[in-house]
């Protein structure tokens, strides 16, 4: 059986090595691996992922997004007419897989097992236009807990969105909800708002736990860039502090304002240790050089597999922190906090499901 994997994150590739590492060794070292470079610079990790020995073949993936195509945007708008709407929808699926075809880099028909991290990404709708069954897997950790897009996206008539999605493959929708997606991959069943027959349970955290040590190596070296610079940071960190996630939020200058007042939050019981988003672009080394910041590309479930990292809390906003083991303490600031900083409407989107779907 041979695998693909096409990856939009740092994140998604870590998970996707966890799956790779948990086979036995004589199964290791056959899996395609896709990078797409839509919305994450994935810099020298081509290289590193190659090095790992983990990958048959690593490949880059120019992936566009509706909006490089300006004939698209006419079948976006919204004519107020349901009928019209839809018709437009069919005609943007058609010809946007088209438009993405010659910037696909793969004949995802050769393989056993495509696995597709956020299928909301252009790969995911061009996939069912090619007819090419796939396993869809999670974004991040319990992405579904806060809200399930596939619904919210389509609230208002879901029933006949489903059925032209799921059988008759005339539109497009995420998350499983598409008639040429397998299965989808979750982490925790119990967190997620909606029954969907085709929801997997896959552990990240017994993945994560079933890793022989010489897998942990590897992961450590592929993840970890600058081990000289981590090193220093095990020399610093006086075995506490409070290590706080940052976010992609709202625009940079509410960012910059939201983490500040964060640190101003727990600045008094420690020292404060921030590790960016992979897709935050505020500049935190410039913006906060009295604090420790790590690299951005480090996914954060890399401190639970190195030898001395602990923190006395782990500050987040909306990450969840299920597979965090390396603290004391886990705070997760959520919707009452962001309350502050935007309108509650923009990422109450849960209540806006619920609110909806009674009315059927």
């Amino acid at each position: 059986m041979n695998s693909i994997y096409v990856c939009h994150t740092y994140y998604h590739v870590f998970v996707t090595m966890l799956k790779e590492l948990n086979k036995p060794a004589e199964e290791r070292g056959k899996a395609a691996l896709v990078l797409s470079r839509m919305s994450n610079d994935f810099e020298d990790f081509k290289a590193r992922a190659e090095k790992s020995g983990v990958f048959a073949e690593v490949i880059e993936f120019d992936e566009k997004r509706d909006t490089f195509f300006p004939e698209l945007a006419r079948y976006r708008e919204d004519t107020g007419n349901i009928l019209k709407n839809m018709y437009n929808r069919i005609l943007f699926t058609k010809k946007f897989a088209k438009l993405e075809e010659p910037y696909v880099p793969v004949d995802f028909s050769r393989y056993d097992d495509v696995y597709v991290f956020c299928d909301a990404d252009p790969i995911g709708l061009y996939l069912n236009r090619k007819r090419i069954r796939y396993h869809a897997v999670e974004d991040g950790l319990n992405t579904l807990s806060h809200c399930v897009a596939a619904l919210y996206d389509n609230r208002g008539h879901f029933a006949l969105k489903k059925f032209m999605s799921m059988k008759l493959n005339l539109i497009f929708i995420r998350d499983g909800y598409s008639k040429y997606c397998i299965d989808m991959e979750v982490n925790d069943k119990s967190v997620i708002d909606d029954d969907f027959y085709k929801y997997k349970e896959v552990s990240r955290k017994q993945l994560k736990d079933s890793l022989t040590g010489d897998a942990r190596k590897i992961l450590i070296s592929t993840f970890i860039r600058d081990m000289d610079g981590f090193k220093a940071f095990l020399d610093n960190s006086d075995g506490g502090g409070i290590l706080l996630l940052t976010e992609p939020l709202c625009d940079l200058d509410v960012r910059e304002k939201i983490f500040r007042d964060i640190i101003d939050m727990y600045r008094d019981e420690g020292r404060i240790f921030i590790k960016p988003h992979p897709r935050d672009t505020l500049d935190y080394k410039a913006k906060f050089s009295d604090h420790w910041v790590f690299d951005r590309t480090l996914p954060m479930e890399m401190f639970g597999l190195m030898d001395g990292v602990h923190f006395r809390k782990v500050v987040g906003v909306y990450t969840q922190l299920g597979m965090i083991d390396f603290a004391d303490e886990k705070i997760m600031l959520g919707n009452d906090f962001m309350d502050k900083y935007e309108a509650p409407e923009i990422h109450r989107k849960a209540e806006t499901i619920k609110a909806e779907f009674k009315k059927i």
